[in-house]
């Protein structure tokens, strides 16, 4: 018997139509994946369920919860389910956690708010369940707040906030997005562990079937509202029959085709590089402590060369990156570009500065959204001495949006008119458009669908074709280093601990921080293998 049961579920906003005659089910004690790319319509579905839908939104069709129509359930009602019946794991922790209350008072809300129990066993219980989640009373008392804590320590907060009263379903809307690969493996296991223990349905949702190849018994694929194909894991990835189905399967895994790089010839030099942070005090009249966030790290980037930058979360890989853009001065050693210092003293170099640009993660939070396109690209010209005016600065803006596969009349956009792929090569376009020595890219990629993500890929390849780029990609994805770099840097707690050609460390690895990255990075099956097996 089906605990979730979505039958012909259709959804419209304001005579827009979402979903369009959904069906899919979720046992007790199964893991049902729903994946697709973004406007597919797995969110809007996930939250039909827990009937946080927006203003004028109108469904038509079925959807029973353990027996509950909840479609013709009123809000009280659903206030009482929520929680209890059904918790839900968002995407962003930082975004679902309060940032002033503490992780024991969020997971004890629950239990309080549903009068399961008294403020003295509800805090008991969050210990519980904070412990079942990976972070002990000992180590993580309730008292801490969000912000002492990381990515991966925020997720399982939020997790153990959604099954304090030990829901019937659990649905996860994208929950290791933005996590590491080490830390996604362990919210994945994490999340398996719970549903045989508790015996609970898990409706995982997610735009990338390499995360869910090895957890889901079944995938549900949506695009644009509606369900393209649905299967047993194991017998739609080895027969996939739907075109979409077939292009997700081949973005996700999608290897782009790199120029080889050039002679080598020196650009940046890091040469021992420290970088400390001062700590606070322990005490009235002891000296500070420092952290050492970058210890004594060095490598040589060639010109025209892409050099790939992976590690865990807190592994110095910003701190890193910062020091290289001259945002934050060096306690020791030096780093130069084109042999010029990017710090005179404790200042940076601006003559160096104006080099080098930056790609960030977020293509939407990187910009203004009060502004138009050709004002945002054009932000570098600060840094030139004579910046073009008139015709010379349209005819920068128009080839910069051509090289990066947009119109030059894109121009006169603002920035919420594009879609996240669009807005990631506005930002590319913002980084060439002053032609720099060197791009930072820093996890690039990694808030994108994998088709979209593929495009952008291609697209990096193309511009080294034709611009002959040097670039620093920064990523926690091992797959897209791998595709993208000539060489990769391995970084753990602040030093370089392998480093060589891409090809040669993923795969003959040599220190066991390296394997381990790898060995906790999802893979996707062989369709051939899973039709023999």
């Amino acid at each position: 018997m089906s605990l979730l049961e979505i039958s012909n579920l259709s959804l419209s906003i304001r005579d827009f139509e979402v979903l369009k005659g959904v069906s899919l089910s979720v046992a007790p004690g199964e893991i049902v994946a729903v994946t697709g790319e973004s406007g597919s319509g797995k969110s809007m579905t996930a939250l039909a369920v827990m009937q946080l839908l927006p203003e004028h939104s109108r469904t038509s069709g079925r959807l029973t919860l353990d027996g509950t129509d909840l479609l013709n359930t009123n809000e009280p009602a659903m206030c009482a389910i929520r929680g209890r019946s059904v918790g839900m794991v968002f995407q962003e922790p930082m975004t679902a956690l309060n940032p002033v209350r503490t992780i024991g008072d969020q997971v004890m809300e629950t239990i309080l708010i549903h009068k399961a129990m008294p403020p003295d066993q509800a805090r008991q219980r969050a210990a519980e369940v904070l412990d079942r989640v990976g972070l002990p009373a000992d180590r993580f008392p309730l008292s801490r707040y969000p912000h002492e804590l990381s990515g991966g320590q925020r997720q399982r907060v939020v997790i153990a906030m959604a099954i304090a009263l030990q829901p019937k379903l659990l649905i996860a809307d994208e929950p290791t997005t933005a996590l590491d690969v080490t830390t996604q493996a362990q919210i994945l296991d994490l999340l398996k562990g719970l549903v045989r223990e508790m015996g609970m349905g898990l409706l995982m949702i997610t735009h990338d079937l390499a995360v869910v190849a090895d957890m889901a018994d079944r995938i549900v694929v949506m695009r644009h509202g509606e369900v393209v194909e649905t299967g047993a894991t194991r017998a739609l990835l080895a027969d996939m029959k739907h075109p979409y189905t077939r292009m997700l399967f081949a973005a996700s895994g999608h290897r782009v085709d790199l120029p080889a790089a050039p002679a080598p010839e020196p650009l940046l030099r890091v040469d021992k590089a420290v970088r400390d942070y001062r700590l606070p005090r322990t005490r009235l009249f002891t000296a500070p402590g420092h952290f050492r966030a970058v210890k004594g790290v060095s490598f040589t980037l060639n010109r025209g060369e892409r050099l790939g930058l992976v590690g865990e979360s807190g592994c110095g890989k910003s701190t890193l990156t910062r020091a290289i853009l001259g945002l934050e001065p060096l306690q020791g050693g030096a780093i130069t570009l084109d042999g010029e210092p990017v710090f005179s003293g404790t200042r940076p170099n601006l003559a160096v500065r104006r080099k080098m640009q930056v790609v960030f993660q977020d293509p939407f939070g990187s910009f203004n959204p009060r502004h138009r396109v050709d004002r945002l690209i054009t932000e570098p010209f600060h840094l030139l001495d004579n910046p073009p005016t008139g015709t010379a600065r349209a005819e920068a803006i128009a080839e910069a949006l051509t090289a990066v596969g947009l119109k030059p009349e894109d121009a006169g956009k603002y920035i919420h008119q594009f879609s996240g792929g669009q807005r990631q090569r506005i930002a590319i376009a913002r980084a060439l458009i002053i032609r720099p020595e060197l791009i930072l890219f820093d996890e690039a990629v990694s808030a994108l669908d994998v088709s979209v993500r593929a495009q952008i890929l291609d697209l990096l390849a193309d511009l080294c074709r034709a611009y002959n780029l040097t670039y620093l990609f920064i990523s926690h994805d091992l797959s897209v280093v791998r595709t993208v770099t000539d060489r990769v840097l391995v970084m753990q707690a602040g030093e370089i601990v392998e480093q060589g050609e891409t090809e040669a460390v993923f795969s003959a690895p040599q220190h066991p921080y390296t394997r381990s990255l790898i060995d906790a990075a999802p893979v996707l099956p062989d369709p051939a293998a899973l039709k023999k097996a």
